[in-house]
């Protein structure tokens, strides 16, 4: 035996391994049993195991009657779709009900998750447990024709849709200090600053489930109570959102991943009434739809699926054709936001795709549960998959229009415009555009406190502008870009961004301070509308050379990359309380309300004391937060010091807290609401016009050449291209040449389809009946009521 053998095998080393084994077991024990303890009491927050009532178990003679309800409403609303309604009622009823009873109909159109579950014997749906008995690992397809087999709870885990924040790199973001977001070595969480909710991204801790006490004029001033919080869009069903996740080390808890809502996507039947807040002896959370009816139909996702929860977003709480706002909760009913956040519907009535049957995840197409954004992206939102193009062009081509005699004229205006700028032409009238948290107003009919919002508007150059965008943003979501053939004064964070100057929209906000002023008679109108239109005002001198300097040194670089188009940006700011302690020349750390304490009392300082007062919030102005993420978050944020960890509540008084609106305007896309017809040529290329020509840099002689619509059509140019023909790169056909029809990008065949009025957009095959080919989608469909698969009962 060799002396390196007879040492190992000696009493002395094997005691050594035995120390070894030990301590690394003691490590991977106190990782998995006391490091989440330690952290639930280090940030102040709760797990334990959940329940909802909605879950119950069913006995066979239940299940099958449930199962034939089920059955016989899928294969009417099927067969109903298909029977033409140009006929006498009765004779049409006895149709649907022959072909409802088919076996081919039965076969196809019942939901399958009924025989899955029938001869599985579940009769009781109890989450992402019952989900798992069959689904414990998935097939990917990553786009680029790999497959991949994951394991579906690690999947959804990880997905945006469950934590809404990322510390991976992707961001097309960039720090006030010039570099772009979790790029580096030093990757920080970051989801989204959210000015729009009062609270800030990764404050959604102080906001998360929280139950309101209203008193309703209907109510006669009795208490009802109602939900409200950032939990009732995230797909977790925990007491606080996954914390776990932000940190360097730990994973959510396995009790924290029973609470996964699986059904809110992937169910037809999701009954939204089961969407509110509520409480037990561990504190508050959302509940959910567990009942074995949304079980049953689950089927493949549609938008009306992620409309549950993106139309809040999108068209808002009180579009009229938001589905889920109808359905408000049994119980402790959600709040409606009167405001719209982007005012961009995606429904058949305002979006050309919708009407032709186009479904959300046609264009953002998953990869398991990892859904894509897009490339582009000017705000700090998380993606899932920063590399995936979501764009037009991945179905209508860099040449799509191809139905018009001034197709080399208009597809020449790709060059230097979006498809968005044209086919937006408005958003909802009730979109906000300035909202102050700090003076709120009562709402009688919901009976709380509202933030106020000070100036809403759908129109162009009030509630949207017109930018020039590269694909890059910065860390408070201003797009940044450049004129290619401007005077290179193109400076949007010191002019448009920062500047509301159109008349109607000055009157509007005055009278809007005028009637605030009421309840507030401490405002003083001139000094607040000056600062709500020019929110630079409320800078030094000192601190507004910096800021130019900061823009000229660190972001002109981004603003100059790649190619840059116009594109339609929805623009908004607020009024709120900041931490004055971290300020730069980009805007002041924002304070977080306490939703409960802020509708309830309309004390602004009273939430904001009462939100800070959260235990995880402390540990933020602590040395370990700010050693890990804090002072790179400020650095991003312009404030070039660091973090100062001065904590504002001293003897519970705000100590160096101050109101102010932020020192631009948020610039958001707007990428839905999109219309088949575009702009006509005069609504842009007129002295009175929708395009600010000027303030997109281009000069005074370029300015008036593009406002010459006369003598633009004359000389044959494309307007927006520099005033020069269109780059030889693009292809442009001519009315003498035969025309040429640029083959659609895969994968998705039917959205190939020209969206343009004349042309035939594909219905999804499993909405054609029977095979045929896709009917051509009406005008008249713009304006038809949408139809839902499936009714919650």
């Amino acid at each position: 035996m060799s002396t390196l053998t007879e040492d190992l095998v000696s009493p002395k080393s094997k005691r050594r391994f035995l120390i070894i084994g030990g301590i690394l077991l003691a490590v991977i024990l106190a990782y998995k049993f006391l490091y989440p303890l330690f952290f639930d009491a280090y940030v102040g927050k709760t797990n334990a195991p959940l329940s909802y009532e909605s879950s119950q178990e069913l006995s066979d003679l239940e299940f099958e009657a449930l199962a034939r309800d089920l059955s016989e409403e899928a294969r009417y609303e099927k067969a109903a779709a298909v029977v033409s309604e140009d006929q006498e009622p009765f004779a049409r009823q006895v149709k649907i009900e022959m072909l409802m009873n088919t076996p081919s109909f039965v076969s196809e159109i019942e939901p399958k998750h009924i025989e899955y579950f029938r001869e599985a014997g579940i009769r009781k749906y109890e989450g992402p447990e019952t989900c798992l008995r069959c689904h414990e690992t998935i097939t990917v397809n990553h786009g680029e024709g790999g497959l991949k087999t994951v394991n579906t709870l690690d999947d959804i885990v990880n997905s945006v849709h469950f934590k809404f924040q990322t510390s991976a790199g992707g961001f097309s973001t960039f720090g006030y200090d010039g570099r772009q977001v979790n790029a580096g070595p030093h990757k920080i969480p970051v989801g989204k600053i959210d000015r729009a909710c009062g609270i800030p991204g990764s404050f959604t801790w102080t906001g998360w489930a929280a139950l309101v006490k209203s008193r309703p004029e209907h109510a006669g001033g009795e208490v009802e109570m109602r939900s409200e919080g950032c939990g009732q869009c995230h797909i977790g069903g925990n007491y606080q959102p996954a914390t776990e996740k932000m940190m360097p080390i730990g994973d959510v808890p396995e009790m924290a991943k029973e609470g996964i809502d699986c059904l809110i996507c992937h169910s037809r039947t999701y009954d939204m009434n089961k969407r509110y807040v509520i409480r037990d002896d561990k504190g508050t959370r959302w509940n959910q739809d567990r009942s074995m009816h949304a079980a049953l139909t689950v089927a493949e996702i549609r938008s009306d699926n992620c409309l549950r929860c993106h139309q809040h977003n999108m068209g808002g709480d009180i579009y009229e054709h938001n589905f889920a706002a109808t359905q408000l909760g049994d119980e402790n009913q959600r709040l409606l936001h009167h405001g719209a956040k982007r005012g961009n519907p995606f429904s058949p009535q305002d979006d050309v795709h919708a009407a032709a049957g186009i479904q959300c995840t046609d264009c953002h197409e998953p990869e398991g549960h990892k859904i894509p954004r897009g490339r582009m992206g000017v705000d700090l939102v998380a993606n899932d998959l920063p590399d995936v193009d979501v764009t037009c062009a991945s179905c209508h081509t860099e040449t799509p229009h191809n139905n018009s005699k001034d197709k080399a004229l208009l597809n020449g205006h790709i060059a230097r415009m979006a498809c968005e700028t044209c086919h937006i032409k408005e958003l909802e009238a009730n979109s906000v555009v300035l909202r102050d948290w700090v003076h709120p107003s009562w709402n009688s009919e919901e009976g709380v406190w509202e933030p106020t919002d000070i100036f809403q508007s759908g129109e162009p150059g009030k509630g949207f502008k017109f930018l020039w965008f590269n694909g890059n943003g910065t860390f408070l979501a201003n797009a940044l870009g450049s004129n290619p053939a401007g005077t290179g004064d193109y400076n949007p964070l010191m002019n448009q961004m920062v500047k509301i100057d159109d008349p109607e929209a000055l009157a509007d906000i005055r009278a809007a301070v005028e009637e605030l002023k009421e309840t507030y008679p401490e405002i003083d109108v001139d000094e607040y509308v000056k600062k709500a239109t020019d929110p630079l005002s409320q800078l030094t001198p000192e601190m507004l050379a910096k800021r130019r300097e900061m823009i000229a040194k660190n972001l002109q670089v981004a603003m100059n990359d790649g190619e840059s188009r116009i594109y339609p940006f929805k623009v908004f700011n607020a009024m709120m309380y900041e931490d004055m302690g971290n300020q730069g020349p980009f805007g002041a750390m924002i304070l977080p309300f306490d939703y409960a304490t802020y509708y309830e009392t309309g004390d602004g300082k009273a939430s904001v004391k009462q939100a800070i007062s959260d235990p995880i919030v402390q540990r933020m102005y602590q040395m370990p937060f700010k050693v890990y993420m804090m002072d790179e978050f400020m650095y991003y944020f312009g404030v070039m010091e660091g973090w100062n960890p001065t904590y504002p509540l001293v003897n519970g008084e705000l100590v160096n807290v101050e109101p102010h609106w932020m020192r631009q305007m948020g610039t958001l896309m707007v990428n839905h609401g999109i219309q088949g017809k575009g702009r006509e040529c005069k609504d842009c290329h007129d002295p009175n016009g929708v395009m600010d020509f000027a303030a997109l840099d281009y000069s005074p002689e370029q300015v008036a050449e593009l406002q010459d619509l006369e003598g633009l059509t004359a000389s044959g140019k494309s307007p927006v291209q520099d005033v020069q023909p269109p780059p030889a790169s693009l292809p442009q056909p001519s009315p003498a040449t035969p025309e040429v029809h640029t083959p659609a990008k895969p994968p998705v065949e039917a959205r190939a389809q020209e969206m343009a009025p004349g042309l035939r957009p594909q219905l999804p095959a499993a909405s054609l009946p029977l095979g045929m080919p896709a009917p051509p989608v009406p005008q008249e469909r713009m304006s038809a009521n949408p139809s839902y698969p499936y009714w919650p009962r």
